[in-house]
């Protein structure tokens, strides 16, 4: 079985620059048959190391680059600066959301925070995601 390199492409992109189509792409390959768990664990991965690259900027510290490459402006960071202040390390397993969630992951970049947490709590969140829409369709 080969990568699905559309799948992963679109799960990257949208956790850096374009709006979500990956949750699309991947409803329509499970409903054509296609096998779930590579296509959850590649969209996955994907989505991943798309946030992995925006808390990279976030630990870069540019705003030229959050505002420019992210569209990510203050009132965005100031509400992910909010969420991490009240819920924590935890508030990164909602880091799939739409409109929180690449500034939740660009203010755990700025903050400083490990990788290692970084990586579990984004991933899980991300994992149970896909697979919550997986398990939709099978």
């Amino acid at each position: 079985m080969s990568m699905d390199w559309a799948l992963f492409a679109s799960a990257f992109l949208s956790a850096t620059l374009l709006p979500g189509s990956s949750e699309a792409l991947l409803l329509l390959k499970l409903a054509e048959g296609h096998p779930w768990l590579p296509l959850v664990l590649v969209a996955t991965a994907g989505n991943l190391l798309g946030s992995l690259l925006t808390y990279g900027m976030g630990r870069a510290g540019n705003a030229a680059l959050h505002g420019r490459w992210l569209r990510i402006d203050e009132h965005d960071v100031s509400r992910a600066e909010a969420w991490f202040g009240q819920w924590g390390l935890p508030s990164l397993l909602l880091a799939w959301l739409p409109v929180v969630g690449d500034p939740l992951c660009l203010v755990a970049g700025l903050l400083r925070v490990r990788f290692m947490p970084f990586v579990i709590l984004v991933g899980t969140g991300k994992l149970a995601r896909y697979g919550f829409l997986a398990w939709l369709i099978h």
